[in-house]
């Protein structure tokens, strides 16, 4: 596959100083994104094209299509006038239930649910990540958000695009990923992840945009118990957070961070909260 440019270079005119003058600004790229399984395409969308198996994994094991990376036989992405068609075969098992429930989904960026065929679909139940031990102290949620605002190169020279990165305690963050939309942000990481050969359940989730309810059916189907994020969380990523068992923490700032479902997977403010509680 031929180096595809990320960003480009463009002209502009700023104000500065209280004066105007030419200039130019590193922006984005952002290119139609096609998967196509069996030589039928499922999903299109607007994307950042890197990272293209990583997303074609990751996006194949959060949208239920496979179970495990090994059961993709194969990636190619080719590129075409308009986009990029990413050709992905799968086992033959695999391949016959894809076929049984076949659909097909295109939406602009950031839209995680353009094309579904029912409200059912877009409340789909999520995972239970209830049973996960892992726990992160106070100074590792911190960390982590730390650590992934230093490991974000197209952010730093575009700062308009969403990144995602993989916590391990211990081993900081595994792996990052970044894209114009926040969704393919966690797809992509969640297909690094699983290519490197982590499970979910062994680290957090840690994102820089806000968190949707589909950021949090993502992180459970690829079995993390942590969402970590800058930004805010809606009320049904709260709620379904809840049901899944999650530990959802969002607005961190420094070492300060809101936790809002699941707090007993942070001992020490579980214990700051229930000492409140008695007192």
């Amino acid at each position: 596959m031929p180096d595809i440019a990320t960003t480009a270079l463009v002209s502009e005119r700023a104000r500065r100083n209280g004066r105007l003058a030419d200039g130019s600004r590193v922006v984005p790229e952002e290119t139609a994104i096609a998967f196509s399984y069996a030589g039928s395409t499922h999903a299109v969308m607007m994307a950042t094209p890197a990272d293209l198996e990583d997303f074609a994994v990751g996006f194949s094991l959060t949208e239920g299509i496979i179970a495990d990376p090994s059961e993709i036989e194969a990636i190619e992405p080719v590129v075409e006038d308009k986009g990029i068609d990413v050709q992905i075969r799968l086992a033959d098992a695999r391949n016959d239930a894809l076929v049984a429930r076949r659909r097909h989904m295109a939406g602009p960026v950031g839209c995680g649910l353009c094309g579904i065929e029912s409200i059912e679909q877009a409340v789909r139940e999520t995972p239970s990540v209830r049973v996960s031990p892992l726990t992160l102290s106070e100074d590792e949620v911190a960390e982590a958000v730390h650590l992934l605002n230093g490991q974000q190169p197209l952010h730093m020279a575009t700062r308009a695009v969403h990144g995602a990165g993989f916590y391990v305690p211990g081993q900081g963050l595994i792996a990052v990923r970044e894209d114009v939309g926040r969704h393919n942000a966690l797809d992509k990481l969640a297909g690094a992840a699983a290519r490197a050969g982590y499970k979910g359940a062994a680290g957090a989730v840690v994102v820089t945009s806000r968190v949707s309810v589909e950021m949090v059916q993502k992180t459970a189907i690829v079995g993390s118990p942590f969402i970590i994020a800058i930004s805010a969380p809606t009320a049904l990523a709260i709620r379904t957070a809840e049901q899944a068992g999650m530990t959802l923490i969002a607005l961190v700032r420094g070492d300060e961070f809101e936790i809002f479902t699941g707090a007993e997977r942070v001992p020490s403010a579980s214990a700051a909260a229930l000492k409140a509680g008695n007192g």
